[in-house]
């Protein structure tokens, strides 16, 4: 089939630079995870035992189904997340099931946001949000390290700025 760009390189444009995010987004998102989905499974079983209607746990057992295909996804979509910083612009790109690729050029870049909750800051990461001119395009990066979070935030509001000046 002539003329077909493969999926690889649709999504993975190929460069040695490419920088994934600190596995400890794992542990993070496994939280979440627990949270969300473990807490409505363990009070959906205790309505089942109080009232022990059969029909009360089909809704306990997709839910805690999906809770577990969120698990074992988990890993692979924390890495299928990074970034790539290239001359005139910052790639980001994330999913597993849903890929994703988001170019960002530094010249329309409207503000970046450093931000870190509670999970993010005992685990000792940051993420990184990023709006463009317009509000045409927001991107985030979750699972930085706090200096390479401040980095990437100097140098990119650095470049955004020199690109600016043209527009």
């Amino acid at each position: 089939m002539s003329g077909q760009i493969p999926q690889d390189v649709l999504f993975d444009p190929k460069a040695a630079d490419w920088r994934g995010v600190n596995l400890k987004l794992i542990s993070v998102r496994l939280i979440v995870i627990g949270l969300w989905f473990g807490l409505p499974v363990l009070g959906g079983l205790i309505v089942f035992l109080i009232f022990r209607h059969w029909w009360i746990a089909v809704p306990i057992a997709v839910w805690a189904l999906l809770g577990l295909w969120t698990v074992a996804l988990n890993g692979r979509r924390v890495r299928a997340i990074g970034y790539l910083e290239r001359t005139d612009d910052l790639l980001i790109r994330k999913g597993v099931v849903f890929r994703e690729l988001k170019v960002i050029p530094y010249g329309r870049l409207q503000y970046l946001d450093v931000t870190a909750g509670p999970l993010d800051r005992a685990f000792g990461l940051a993420k990184l949000d990023l709006k463009t001119a317009a509000g045409a395009l927001y991107a985030d990066l979750p699972g930085l390290d706090p200096a390479e979070a401040a980095r990437l935030r100097d140098r990119l509001s650095e470049l955004g700025n020199a690109r600016m000046a043209g527009l």
